[in-house]
């Protein structure tokens, strides 16, 4: 098997493999970290170290302020791909919940996507999710249902799953009425919507009501451990999320102590020890991010559990990358191996 460090190393860009600039594994990082950074993520990293750079780690007291934050960063609505936002009853002993619907046509069934969006498990919406779906919605010729799920730490992950939970059934048991075909479904998240994304489909597996048909995790949070009891190189983890957030985020997410030997596996992907069953996945996720260690490890165990899993690393790229360096041509390679993969795991045709 290859060495895991050549894997995060050398990375395919256009069909061919290529080398970040040495010393890329050195112990230390200094003033200039952008060695690490992979060259056309320069410039957006150094716009973030001077925007971000000395924020303090987040407590419950400046969690609103994270919050609101996030928000500042939320796109308007397209006006040509519909979107409506619809309340619908949780499961059983949960309250109600809120979902956004893209690109529902009755007339015209079409894979589905059930979207859980990041944060962290502390912030973010789905709302503000709908631009970006109604961009994949069009692509893909899909539809789309992103879920306003309950954030930590007001509730842990045991309401959380279960408004996801509802979200999926929801778009299953209403298929018909919404244009979805219920044979496609697929689960899609981006960092903690990542790890959202992936406990659903072990929940699905495991409750055997709803059939999903492939997950795609775009750097998702999956381990709890990270930055709590497993440490990572010291230049990974330094834009955008670091070990810090993490453990709060876990923290509140868990209403426990993350790292620890209680933790149950039921809230954390990757101490889920049976991945038997579960759908193909997709997971891509940049090479300096915080949950590269933790990705790499959950492809490596989908695939020895015999579950098709197709693993993407891109060298020298950060937390939220694809975002902040949309325009860049390795950005706009890692969202096109993105489209190939849900086009693949809905049973989609490739584009000409």
């Amino acid at each position: 098997m290859t060495n895991r460090r050549d894997m995060l190393k050398y990375a395919a860009f256009g069909g061919a493999a290529f080398a970040l600039p040495t010393p890329v594994w050195a112990a230390e990082v200094g003033d200039d970290y952008m060695r690490f950074v992979h060259p056309e993520l320069r410039e957006g990293a150094a716009r973030i170290l001077a925007m971000f750079g000395n924020e303090q780690p987040i407590t419950l007291e400046s969690l609103p302020a994270f919050r609101a934050g996030m928000h500042k960063w939320e796109q308007p609505w397209r006006t040509d791909i519909p979107a409506e936002k619809r309340t619908i009853k949780g499961v059983a002993w949960q309250p109600d919940v809120d979902i956004y619907i893209v690109n529902a046509d009755p007339a015209n069934p079409r894979p589905a996507i059930l979207h859980t969006h990041g944060g962290g498990y502390i912030g973010g919406s789905a709302k503000s999710s709908v631009p970006n779906l109604q961009n994949v919605c069009e692509e893909l010729g899909c539809m789309a249902v992103s879920v306003e799920y309950r954030l930590a730490p007001e509730t842990t992950f045991a309401g959380s799953i279960e408004d996801n939970y509802a979200g999926l059934k929801w778009l299953y048991d209403n298929a018909e009425a919404i244009g979805a075909d219920k044979t496609r479904i697929a689960v899609m998240g981006e960092s903690a919507g990542g790890g959202h994304a992936a406990l659903l489909a072990i929940t699905a597996r495991d409750r055997g009501e709803v059939p999903v048909a492939f997950q795609c995790l775009t750097y998702p949070m999956l381990d709890d451990r990270t930055g709590s009891t497993r440490m990572p190189a010291p230049h990974i983890g330094k834009i955008i999320w670091d070990a810090p957030k993490n453990v709060f985020g876990w923290r509140s997410f868990l209403g426990a102590e993350p790292g620890g030997e209680g933790v149950p596996a039921t809230a954390v992907p990757s101490r889920n020890a049976d991945l038997t069953g579960l759908p193909p996945a997709w997971i891509g996720v940049g090479g300096i991010d915080l949950f590269v260690d933790e990705d790499v490890d959950d492809a490596q165990r989908l695939n020895a559990a015999g579950v098709f899993a197709e693993l993407i690393v891109v060298p020298g790229a950060y937390h939220g990358f694809d975002g902040i360096g949309a325009q860049t041509a390795i950005s706009q390679w890692f969202n096109r191996a993105r489209m190939t993969a849900l086009r693949r795991g809905l049973g989609l045709p490739q584009p000409n």
